[in-house]
């Protein structure tokens, strides 16, 4: 890839208005790539889509080529790593929305849902993933899509798990099903204690994703600085170069071969000293990309 190689980069866009918005939202900051929400991410209930609303993002999709990928983030109330007992209507909700998120992906063309895997609530890391595992497998037992859920590598807040490579690891090896896979998110691996700030430090981390996951299954990037320092395991996204990490480190990631065609998604604050962050960010990124860097 050469510097004149415009790479899959963009932006968590609102779809307020619209879902059809985000197209243009893109386009106007720069994007090539777009993260959405396909429902209100802070509420279970929610009104099904409309005929009319499929086919105006879809023929909106058509008429924004500039955007060749877009990606969707699940709802941050599902929890799959719940008590099945205590919480039993948590585990129901979270479940029922997970499926209706992945149809609603198929519906209008989205090939990745992201969505963070949950806390065990003190039940402990290997209980939480055992039920994280079970619901996975029962939720796309019942979908016939083709859209592949991607698991969030986490900060480790509270009794979060996905904040070491070994849980991402036994999600996507404990799912029998093949449509899964993983998103990298710099802010988090770094606040959960992976070091990526020089060029070894940031190799060392990658090759222990793939020794232990395997960077096969990278199909999204979530490119944030991090607020808090290495091994914090708080999630606090600042913009990049404004944080702990640094600008080398996504000068280092915009130069790698390995993620040439996987999207790049900033998830940073939208305002700072009221200038638009999405577009000094994304300019900030696209000025990185380069020749390519070994392994």
């Amino acid at each position: 890839m050469s510097s004149k190689t415009s790479p899959l980069l963009g932006c968590h866009v609102s779809v307020s208005g619209g879902l059809y918005r985000a197209f243009e939202r893109g386009i106007a900051v720069g994007c090539t790539a777009v993260q959405i929400f396909t429902r209100n991410q802070r509420q279970w209930q929610t009104s099904p889509l409309s005929e009319e609303q499929i086919h105006r993002f879809r023929e909106s999709a058509q008429g924004h080529a500039g955007i060749r990928s877009v990606l969707a983030h699940g709802s941050y109330l599902v929890n799959l790593a719940a008590d099945g007992e205590s919480s039993a209507n948590l585990v129901k909700l979270s479940t029922e929305t997970m499926l209706d998120e992945l149809n609603r992906c198929d519906m209008l063309g989205i090939p990745f849902l992201i969505m963070h895997p949950g806390s065990h609530g003190g039940a402990g890391e290997g209980t939480g993933i055992e039920r994280a595992v079970s619901r996975i497998e029962g939720v796309l037992g019942q979908y016939s899509g083709d859209t592949v859920l991607l698991i969030e590598t986490t900060a480790g807040q509270g009794t979060g798990i996905g904040y070491r490579f070994e849980h991402i690891r036994d999600i996507i090896g404990g799912v029998r099903d093949r449509r899964i896979g993983a998103c990298i998110d710099t802010c988090h691996i770094f606040s959960a204690g992976y070091d990526i700030r020089t060029r070894r430090a940031l190799r060392r981390t990658m090759r222990e994703f793939d020794r232990i996951v395997g960077l096969k299954y990278v199909k999204a990037l979530h490119l944030n600085d991090s607020k808090g320092a290495l091994g914090a395991r708080i999630d606090r996204h600042m913009h990049i170069g404004r944080g702990e990490i640094g600008v080398g480190a996504f000068s280092m990631i915009m130069r790698d071969g390995r993620f040439a065609f996987i999207p790049k998604i900033l998830e940073t604050p939208k305002k700072l000293d009221g200038r638009d962050m999405d577009r000094e960010n994304l300019d900030l990124l696209r000025s990185m990309t380069g020749d390519i860097l070994g392994r």
